[in-house]
């Protein structure tokens, strides 16, 4: 994690803090540090103010995976492809169906 990037993008975050894209960089910078609590924080913000930011599930599943929130992940990855099956966005449907059959599969849901 660049520490300068992160005060830079918590720096925009307060003259908006309702941007999806700098709500998720930080989310990302976060995964990246391997501080999945605080990543969840900041994808769960993001999926409160901007719901159909499609790209937000997979790695907020698979943060709740990394802490072992194994339903969690789960339900977030199915109202992800909920989302990208009502956006039509072919890409992150089959995304989140592959990751989701992946962690059934993993872990006998």
């Amino acid at each position: 994690m660049n520490p300068n990037r992160l005060e830079l993008l918590q720096n925009m975050l307060l003259e908006d803090p309702k941007d999806s894209f700098v709500l998720f960089a930080i989310a990302k910078e976060y995964e990246v540090k391997q501080d999945y609590s605080t990543a969840i924080d900041y994808y769960e913000k993001l999926r409160s103010n901007d719901p159909n930011y499609v790209g937000l599930y997979y790695h907020l599943g698979k943060s709740y995976e990394e802490v072992e929130k194994i339903d969690k992940a789960a339900e977030i990855f199915k109202i992800g492809i909920d989302t990208a099956s009502n956006l039509k966005d072919q890409h992150a449907l089959s995304e989140l169906k592959g990751v989701l059959m992946n962690l059934e599969i993993e872990h006998g849901l």
